[in-house]
C-alpha cells in the first residue's frame, strides 16, 4: 500500500491522545442505511472492540503562528439576525476553516463574505488560505486548539483516508466527519501545449506512444496531480488506465499543488495535469497548454470536493456543526444562481482568496469552455455545479466508488470495511437536518445512493456490487 509519507510531504506534527472512534458513530450507525463492503474483514476495528484510534485533543490554547493566517473576509454589511432556535443555539461562535485556491471552495468563500456564518449564529468563523493539501491535513490534525483547523474544503477521499490512519503522521487514526458536498464537476485535465497537435481528448490512448518513445529515450514522462489518493489523482488514473497507460508504470505521478500547476506545465515541468478549475482556464488563456477533458466528461455530475470538520469538534458542537452546513447550503444555492455568477466569481479573485484574473474563472463558471485546442463547448451542463441536481448532498454510494477506487491504487487494503468507514465519516443525517432549517426539505434525495454510475467509457459502477466494479479494471494494483 502506497504511504503519502513516501510523497516528500511535510508530516512532522505530533498527534497526542488516544480514543475509540467507535464512540464516534456507534449511536449512529444504525442510522445509515446499509452499504457494499470489499470484504468481510472489518477495517476499522481488526484486533477488538479495544483497538484504538488516534485523536486530536484539543489541550492547546495557542493561536497558529504558521504562514496560513486565517482570511476573515466581510460581508459588506452587517448580518440579519440569526434565525437560529433557542434549542439549536450554536455551542461555539467560531470555527476555523481551511481552504485551496480552488473555485469549488466558493461556498465557503461566499458563506463568509456574505455574512451567512453570522446569521446562523457563528459570526467569528474563520476562513483560512491553505498551501497545499497536504497542509491542510497537518492542520486538521493539529485542530485549531493546537494552531490548526477544525474543518476544511476538501479532496473528498482525504477525510476517510485520515479517518483510516493512512496519510497521516505515524498513521494515527484522526476521524473526520462529511458534513456536506461541495460541488459536482468543474475539474480538468491539461496537457503542455508541446501536445497540442495530438487533440487529446478523453481518450488518452494517442498518448500511449509517444509515452512509451519519451521513456525509452530516458525522459521522466510525468503526470501531476493534486494528493495520492485524491479526487484529481483518481480522474487521472482513470483516464490514463482506460486508454492503455498504466498511471504506476509508464508515467510518474507526481504531486503539485493546485496553484502551482500553471507555473509547472509552463516551464515543461511535465506533460499533463489534473486539477480543478481555475488553474485549467489560466493554461488556455496564458496559451501554454489545453484542456484533453472537463472532467464531467468522463463522469457526469461526478463528486468532487467535500466540507469536512474534525469528528470531535462535530461530536462536542453539533449544533455548531449543523450551522456552518445550514450556511454553506445557503451559499451554494446563491452560487448556482446564474444571476450571481459574475458576482461570485469577482469575490473569489481577489487578493486575499484566489488572486488570479476573474477572466480565468468566469467562463467557465458559466458553463463556457474554450478548451484551447479548437474544440468549444457553450452554455454546457458540465459546468461546476454547487446545489442544483443534489449537487451539495453527499451521497454514500459516491463515497464508496472513491473507496474503491482507493482500493483499485492501492491507497486503502483490499479487505476495508467500506460499510463501517462510510458510517463513521458520512454525516448526510446533519445534511438533512440542515436543509430542513433552511427551508430546502424538497431538496432532500430519497436515499443515500444515487444509484448505478456510468462512466465514458461505458464501465458501470453498481454500488451494490463494487467488487464486480473492480474486477472489470484491467489495470489496477488490487
Amino acid at each position: 500500500m502506497q504511504n503519502p509519507e513516501n510523497s516528500g510531504f511535510n508530516q512532522s506534527r505530533l498527534i497526542p491522545g488516544m480514543l475509540d472512534p467507535l464512540l464516534l458513530f456507534k449511536e449512529r450507525i444504525s442510522r445509515e442505511q446499509p452499504m457494499s463492503k470489499i470484504s468481510r474483514r472489518n477495517f476499522l476495528f481488526t484486533a477488538s472492540a479495544t483497538t484504538a484510534a488516534t485523536l486530536i485533543i484539543n489541550g492547546c490554547s495557542s493561536k497558529s503562528t504558521s504562514d496560513n493566517a486565517a482570511t476573515t473576509g466581510s460581508s459588506g454589511s452587517s448580518p440579519a439576525p440569526s434565525p437560529v432556535a433557542a434549542a439549536d443555539t450554536p455551542e461555539v461562535t467560531t470555527a476555523k476553516l481551511g481552504f485551496i485556491a480552488l473555485t469549488d471552495s466558493a461556498p465557503l468563500i461566499i458563506a463568509k463574505e456574505k455574512g451567512l456564518f453570522a446569521k446562523y449564529g457563528m459570526p467569528d468563523v474563520e476562513v483560512s488560505k491553505q498551501a497545499s493539501w497536504a497542509v491542510t491535513r497537518d492542520n486538521l490534525e493539529l485542530g485549531s486548539g493546537s494552531g490548526g483547523i477544525d474543518g476544511a474544503h476538501i479532496l473528498t477521499p482525504m477525510p476517510y483516508l485520515m479517518t483510516a490512519g493512512t496519510i497521516t503522521k505515524g498513521n494515527a487514526k484522526v476521524p473526520m466527519n462529511i458534513l456536506a458536498r461541495l460541488n459536482v464537476n468543474g475539474q480538468g485535465i491539461s496537457l503542455s501545449e508541446a501536445y497540442t497537435d495530438l487533440k487529446v481528448g478523453a481518450d488518452s490512448s494517442p498518448l500511449k506512444t509517444v509515452f512509451a518513445k519519451g521513456k525509452s529515450e530516458g525522459k521522466e514522462m510525468k503526470c501531476a496531480v493534486t494528493f495520492p489518493g485524491g479526487t484529481h489523482d483518481l480522474w487521472m488514473r482513470y483516464w490514463l488506465a482506460a486508454g492503455g497507460i498504466d498511471p504506476d508504470k509508464d508515467v510518474s505521478t507526481i504531486v503539485v499543488p493546485p496553484p502551482q500547476m500553471v507555473a509547472n506545465i509552463k516551464v515543461n515541468n511535465m506533460e499533463a495535469f489534473c486539477v480543478g478549475e481555475p488553474w485549467n482556464a489560466q493554461t488556455v488563456n496564458q496559451k501554454i497548454g489545453y484542456s484533453a477533458v472537463t472532467t464531467g466528461e468522463l463522469w457526469k455530475d461526478h463528486p468532487e470536493k467535500a466540507l469536512a470538520m474534525r469528528a470531535d469538534w462535530v461530536e462536542q458542537n453539533p449544533n455548531a456543526a449543523k450551522a456552518i452546513t445550514m450556511a454553506v447550503q445557503e451559499a451554494q444555492i446563491w452560487c448556482d444562481d446564474p444571476a450571481n455568477k459574475a458576482e461570485m466569481c469577482q469575490i473569489v479573485s481577489g487578493r486575499q482568496w484566489f488572486k488570479v484574473p476573474v477572466e480565468d474563472i468566469l467562463e467557465r463558471s458559466k458553463g463556457n469552455f474554450d478548451l484551447g485546442n479548437g474544440r468549444t463547448l457553450q452554455n454546457s451542463d458540465l459546468l461546476m455545479k454547487f446545489w442544483n441536481d443534489d449537487a451539495s448532498y453527499p451521497f454514500q454510494s459516491h463515497d464508496l466508488w472513491f473507496l474503491t477506487e482507493d482500493i483499485r491504487w492501492g491507497y486503502l487494503p483490499g479487505d476495508t470495511d467500506t460499510k463501517a468507514l462510510i458510517a463513521a465519516v458520512n454525516r448526510e443525517d446533519i445534511w438533512r437536518e440542515a436543509a430542513k432549517a433552511i427551508g430546502q426539505e424538497a431538496a432532500i434525495p430519497k436515499g443515500t445512493s444515487r444509484g448505478v454510475e456510468t462512466f465514458f467509457d461505458g464501465v458501470k459502477f453498481d454500488p451494490e456490487n463494487p467488487e464486480a466494479y473492480l474486477k472489470s479494471l484491467s489495470i489496477k494494483k488490487a
